[in-house]
């Protein structure tokens, strides 16, 4: 673990650890935590670590995990703890720098757009990489000094993009998009885990309504022959007209009209005999996973949504732990491409 400043010096590099928590999240920022017991001249410089000028990094048997700006530091007499947030983050507190209206675009266009614009007064550091395109058109406007960057960015994965934050690479990603990057079975879970269904997250009948003076407006689904009727209405004045109204419509139906199935693997340690490499838990790629641990039997390609890994330093008597919790979860969009 080290703490950098933002012109890429180093602050301090932990000499004691005692805990360490990073997690990755699915069209979301994630968060970084690490506990260090400070001692000597590395108590002076962690003294001068700041919110949003310095970064948190971890590193997991040397190789580069997670990366993002320090957002809150609690001292205390024997610890310091560091609370720090992805690069995403500064998207949080980034609004359009100019005007922009899309026509019949993919939306990994916009996406990609919304990302430079915010960045482009003031970058602290940040790459973007596209793994294909969303397979989603449509029109989208934004207007100056309207909204939070990263909350449109999150309205646009509601509708046919995902994205994730490593280290200081954001990825975005089509939401069909299932590249395996591993395996796992009950073998490789000897603690077990939980598959649970989210029902609140069913929606069979979408209306999207778009810029209030155009009318814009779209309408995808009905009743489900197994499910029945269960309808949303979501406002997104950012859709200038119907037709990409009706898209993203359609687009959210898409991700909806199953019910979601979610496999949590707990807080558990994966075997170290998986087929598995966790700096490659990426969420947006998938794994296999086959489980006949529970009632619910699963056996199929799911998307990773997160990943939270968790190690402690351990002490003079007993030596530290780590452990992997790994979400992954199966929607509508997954059970249709």
């Amino acid at each position: 673990m080290a703490i950098i400043d933002r012109d890429g010096a180093t602050v301090a590099a932990a000499q004691t650890l005692t805990e360490v928590e990073w997690t990755r999240s699915l069209d979301a920022v994630s968060t970084g935590r690490a506990v260090i017991r400070p001692d000597g001249d590395c108590c002076a410089r962690i003294g001068q670590v700041r919110s949003w000028r310095h970064r948190l990094v971890i590193y997991r048997d040397s190789r580069y995990v997670w990366d993002g700006p320090i957002t809150e530091i609690d001292w205390s007499q024997e610890s310091v703890e560091i609370h720090a947030r992805d690069v995403l983050a500064w998207l949080d507190n980034r609004v359009p720098h100019s005007s922009m209206r899309f026509e019949d675009s993919d939306l990994m266009q916009i996406g990609a757009w919304l990302i430079a614009d915010g960045y482009a007064p003031d970058d602290p550091g940040h790459v973007v990489e596209v793994l294909g395109k969303a397979g989603v058109r449509g029109a989208r406007e934004y207007f100056k000094n309207v909204g939070q960057t990263g909350d449109h960015l999150r309205e646009l994965a509601e509708a046919g993009i995902d994205f994730t934050a490593i280290g200081q690479k954001i990825l975005l990603l089509p939401e069909t998009y299932l590249h395996s990057v591993g395996r796992l079975s009950d073998v490789d879970l000897p603690d077990g885990l939980v598959v649970s269904e989210n029902g609140s997250g069913l929606v069979t009948r979408w209306i999207v309504a778009g810029d209030e003076e155009s009318g814009a407006l779209g309408i995808a689904g009905g009743r489900h022959d197994y499910y029945g009727l269960h309808e949303r209405y979501v406002e997104a004045p950012e859709i200038p007209d119907s037709a990409s109204a009706l898209e993203s419509a359609r687009a959210r139906l898409r991700a909806s009209s199953e019910v979601p199935v979610f496999v949590d693997t707990q807080e558990v340690t994966v075997s170290p005999d998986a087929a598995i490499d966790v700096p490659s838990l990426v969420p947006g790629h998938a794994l296999d996973v086959t489980s006949a641990s529970t009632c619910r039997q699963v056996s199929q390609r799911l998307k990773i949504v997160g990943l939270k890994v968790t190690e402690s330093g351990g002490d003079d008597d007993s030596p530290g732990q780590e452990s992997v919790q790994v979400q992954v979860a199966a929607s509508g969009a997954e059970a249709m491409f």
